[in-house]
């Protein structure tokens, strides 16, 4: 999790961020007269002695709530995760997205703003991948877990975690 001051992020395990991206930034505040940071300006040089008082530190986005990335999710280039967007396990964001609103699990979104493309998976394979929670998982039972990770053949996946399961 991140520095509760600036932003509430939590991400799952196994994700895959690309370069350039930002989850949960705070955003202006529009509603505000000014949208100058003011409730940040105690970190600008000075401003504290020339007040003679500290500013209090809020967040950008209050109330927006906790931006939560699922586990094994896949975040483009150049993203944008809105404050206070859940992102489901095993979703793929697309380069460039901004994603301002939840994204279901294994659903690939693309585009500014973000919208579904499709389900990676059907909804049994989903349900399944869901239940089975290959992320929380010891190193080793991940680790021999690698071929059913790695098979593209969707019915012997499917087959293989019922029997798991």
């Amino acid at each position: 999790e991140c520095d509760g001051r600036i932003r509430n992020v939590k991400i799952g395990r196994y994700c895959s961020v690309a370069k350039h991206v930002d989850i949960g930034l705070p955003q202006h505040p529009v509603n505000w007269l000014s949208i100058c940071p003011l409730q940040y300006i105690s970190n600008f040089a000075g401003w504290a002695h020339l007040t003679g008082k500290e500013v209090s530190s809020k967040p950008f986005a209050q109330g927006v709530g906790m931006t939560e990335i699922g586990n094994d999710v896949w975040i483009g280039q150049n993203s944008v995760v809105l404050p206070g967007v859940h992102i489901g396990d095993g979703a793929i964001i697309g380069a460039n997205s901004v994603v301002g609103s939840n994204v279901e699990p294994y659903t690939i979104v693309i585009g500014n703003p973000a919208k579904v493309l499709r389900k990676r998976f059907d909804d049994e394979l989903i349900n399944l991948m869901l239940r089975f929670k290959w992320w929380d998982k010891s190193i080793d039972e991940i680790d021999s877990l690698i071929p059913l990770l790695t098979c593209s053949d969707l019915a012997k996946v499917k087959k293989e975690l019922k029997a798991r399961l």
